[in-house]
């Protein structure tokens, strides 16, 4: 019993310790799409295949960009990667900010769906609606 309940603190250690991973502040991954870093434990690594599914593995992003491109309109590239072995298919939603950090309003501001495949990177493109936009916020949420 005792080392039962010794392996349950480890892993619940290694949870929350992989639950403060640092990323753009202005993309939220919400807890059913990001990926927790269970798998980079030296431990579990053998296993990590059987238990993808039971540790959260999901989607990480490891890059966003944004550039104007000639017509003057904010681009952002978003560039990630899939830890888990199965294809994650998730939603996602930009809202565009102006210079004052305001949202501005926009039919394009809406959840469209995306997947990325098993152990492999993936890339999501969006163009700002207007040449007032700055910045952005991005969310994503579990496609239902």
């Amino acid at each position: 019993m005792k080392t039962i309940t010794n392996i349950l603190l480890f892993i619940m250690a290694v949870v929350i310790t992989g639950c403060f991973e640092q990323h753009d502040s202005r993309i939220h991954l919400r807890e059913e799409v990001r990926s927790d870093s269970l798998v980079d434990n030296i431990v579990i690594r053998p296993v990590v295949h059987a238990f993808s599914a039971l540790i959260g593995e999901g989607i990480e992003i490891t890059q966003a960009l944004t550039r104007r491109n000639d017509a003057g309109f904010l681009e952002l590239h978003v560039n990630g990667y899939n830890r888990s072995y199965q294809t994650k298919r998730f939603r996602y939603r930009v809202e565009w900010l102006d210079e004052d950090g305001l949202l501005i309003e926009s039919k394009t501001s809406v959840w469209l769906p995306a997947s990325a495949m098993g152990k492999s990177p993936f890339s999501l493109k969006v163009v700002a609606p207007t040449p007032k936009a700055v910045n952005f916020r991005m969310d994503t949420r579990k496609w239902e």
